[in-house]
Formats: C-alpha cells, structure tokens, sequence
C-alpha cells in the first residue's frame, strides 16, 4: 500500500507520532478549527473577534509567505501580553500551512478536520442515543444507513482533477502545480 501524501489532525500527540512511525514521508496538516479553538482559549474573551480575524486572515491568506507574515502581525500584537496564544499558534505554524503545498482548489477540504468530524458527530449522537440496540448485524445496519444519511451532505471534493498529479508527488507552490519540476 502505498504511503499517503497527507494526514490531517489536530494536537493529539498519539496520532502524530503513529503516523511517523508507519508513514515517516507522509506530510502533516494541523487543522485550523482546532487549532484557533486552543489559541482562543490562552486569550479574554473581549479579544476573541480580534484574534480570530486575525487568524482567519492567515489560513485564507493567498500564499504561504503572506499567511508567515500574517503569523507574525498575530505575535507581535499578542507577545508580551500573552505569550502562551502565541506560543500555541507558532509551535505547529510549519504544519499549519503545509496545505499551500497542495492544490488550491483543495484548500477547503484539508485545512480542518471538521468535514470527517461533523459527519461522525451525527453517528456518534444517535449510537450514544441508542445504546444496546440490538446486535451486532441490527447496530452494523444502522451505521450503514447514517453514513449514507450523512454522506447527501457532504460537499463534494474540488479540483479532483489534480489529484493523480499529487499521488505522483508533482510539487505545488502557493495552491499551484509546478509545471516544470523534477519529480
């Protein structure tokens, strides 16, 4: 089975280190819905829409060096008052932008977990809801039945077209395949 070009994933420690143990060349994204949740929670709340604003400024930023300089606006602003935000965000910012190596059409799907995450939410809820409901084959039926539930809202991938281009390892820079480059 061939390695996967990309994990995505919040803090959790356990994950990350399994992934390089089985996957080392596999690339890290940490998502950013976890990620301005943690910095969020180091700052008072009267500053939250400012930071989120902030924040949000650099994942959508156009390219990786305007999303840097975004991080730095974010330190300088929140340093001296509140070092641990700031620490939060700059000790993952190398995984938090890897998806500017990645086609920019994808940019939406891979920069959270959030899609995967709401549609389990769903099948988690009603599981929780129902425990002991029957056996094995009965609760099997019922996963089936909600993922397919789920699955009519779910926003379909964009730029699917690029994708044999990442699993041949084509290099991206800024969202944008990099015609030219040696594989």
């Amino acid at each position: 089975m061939e390695e996967p070009k990309l994990a995505i994933g919040d803090g959790g420690m356990g994950f990350w280190s399994a992934l390089r143990e089985v996957y080392p060349q596999t690339r890290e994204q940490r998502c950013w819905v976890h990620k301005t949740a943690n910095v969020l929670n180091q700052l008072p709340k009267k500053l939250h829409p400012m930071a989120k604003k902030m924040l949000q400024e650099i994942y959508l930023s156009p390219d990786k060096a305007q999303a840097e300089r975004g991080i730095g606006r974010f330190v300088n602003v929140f340093e001296d008052k509140y070092p641990k935000a700031v620490k939060s965000l700059t000790k993952d910012a190398e995984e938090l932008l890897t998806f500017y190596d990645f086609p920019a059409a994808h940019f939406q799907h891979i920069r959270t977990t959030n899609p995967i995450e709401s549609s389990f939410s769903t099948i988690r809820l009603r599981t929780k809801k129902m425990r002991n409901c029957g056996n094995r084959k009965t609760t099997l039926a019922m996963l089936y039945k909600l993922s397919q539930q789920v699955e009519k809202g779910w926003r379909k991938l964009r730029g699917f077209k690029e994708i044999p281009y990442v699993l041949e390892g084509m290099p991206y820079l800024d969202g944008s395949r990099m015609e030219n480059a040696v594989v």
